[in-house]
């Protein structure tokens, strides 16, 4: 088999996929793609066994047939070569590669195409489609929030819950806890469904720019995207996720509003003498002005900010992880911040006024509970 690939459309291609290829692979053939050449189409498949990604690219050929070309070898050749056409001649005898470009010629050892996995499908799927703007902008809202305790494996990946007029993603690592809200779409069925960290992160860097549309089947076992050229599917978390509407206060009298990027620089500045370990912060607020405190006894660290606000409510003490706070905070767009607040050892609760219409974002934060 021959054919003959752009080498920069080609390495673009791989990148995409190749956040899927394992490094310390259990099976060595997870870290290889799969090559399939079918009517002047080439096919690219990497997989982890939990989560496979697939793309298409035109190609020069006129035979068809496959190979399983190691990931590492193959991406580091072609990223060090200019914008060229490249001739791949594949032995199907004894799975060697060799790779033609205007200045070299190189010799790779593939392996048997039939010893990679089967891409996954979804059978009796239910399916939505969103614009891929909404979905970046979703996963982008929630993933910092998603867990990575393996020990509570329903918290390390995104809740997705439809619903008839609305979408829901819901992310939680049990200090913080993030909830973003689409309203101008929803399903025809109720359903919900966890997706991985990883699949997310995958997802979100190949997401097209723009409005097209990301098609989205599942059933409950596997969630599969597709948009462009491009598949993605994915093992869902098979786990009960914790009821988030029971840590949101219901009620939370003390309402604090700050201009966001004034708020987040102090809360910058303030937290590199905090304590490495839980990066306290304390926030001390009294009629219109917050103060920042934050110490590391161990190095004799110190510092103390006064900032103007807005506030309505008792004075009150409670102190953040400034780590957590100044995450949330860099994810909004918005030009101010309010943070409802109730006691010391309740958690804050951020909403800022939505950049979009049909949107709502609900941040909630645990305090670090200090003698105050």
């Amino acid at each position: 088999m021959k054919f003959i690939a752009s080498s920069s459309a080609l390495q673009k291609h791989l990148q995409q996929i190749n956040g899927v290829i394992s490094t310390h692979a259990v099976i060595p053939i997870l870290e290889y793609f799969l090559f399939e050449v079918e009517e002047g189409n080439l096919t690219i498949t990497g997989t982890d066994l939990e989560v496979s990604m697939r793309s298409v690219m035109d190609v020069e050929a006129k035979e068809d047939g496959r190979i399983a070309i190691p990931a590492r070898i193959i991406q580091d050749i072609l990223k060090t070569l200019p914008d060229q056409p490249v001739t791949f001649t594949i032995s199907e005898e004894n799975n060697s590669i060799e790779l033609t470009s205007d200045s070299g010629r190189y010799k790779i050892a593939g392996e048997n195409p039939e010893d990679f996995p089967r891409f996954p499908e979804v059978e009796n799927a239910s399916n939505i489609s969103l614009p891929a703007g909404v979905m970046e902008r979703a996963i982008t809202s929630t993933i910092f929030a998603v867990g990575t305790d393996e020990l509570r494996p329903a918290l390390t990946g995104l809740l997705f819950k439809l619903a008839e007029n609305d979408i829901t993603f819901v992310a939680t690592d049990g200090n913080k806890l993030v909830k973003y809200q689409r309203l101008e779409t929803g399903s025809e069925s109720e359903d919900t469904f966890i997706v991985p960290k990883k699949a997310l992160g995958i997802l979100r860097n190949s997401l097209p720019d723009g409005d097209q549309e990301v098609k989205m089947e599942y059933n409950s076992v596997n969630a599969l995207f597709t948009f462009r050229n491009i598949k993605l599917i994915c093992r869902l978390i098979d786990e009960r996720f914790p009821d988030y509407n029971a840590a949101i206060p219901k009620e939370a009298p003390n309402m604090l509003t700050m201009n966001r990027t004034q708020f987040m620089n102090a809360l910058k500045r303030i937290s590199i003498f905090s304590n490495k370990t839980t990066y306290q912060v304390k926030l001390t607020i009294a009629g219109s002005e917050l103060q920042l405190n934050a110490q590391d006894i161990d190095f004799a660290n110190e510092a103390h900010e006064r900032l103007q606000c807005e506030y309505d409510g008792q004075d009150l003490e409670i102190a953040f992880n400034a780590r957590f706070l100044i995450e949330m905070l860099s994810i909004l767009d918005s030009d101010e911040v309010t943070i409802a607040l109730s006691e010391y050892n309740r958690p804050g609760v951020l909403r800022p006024k939505p950049s979009e219409e049909n949107e709502e974002i609900l941040m909630l934060l645990m305090p670090i509970v200090v003698n105050v």
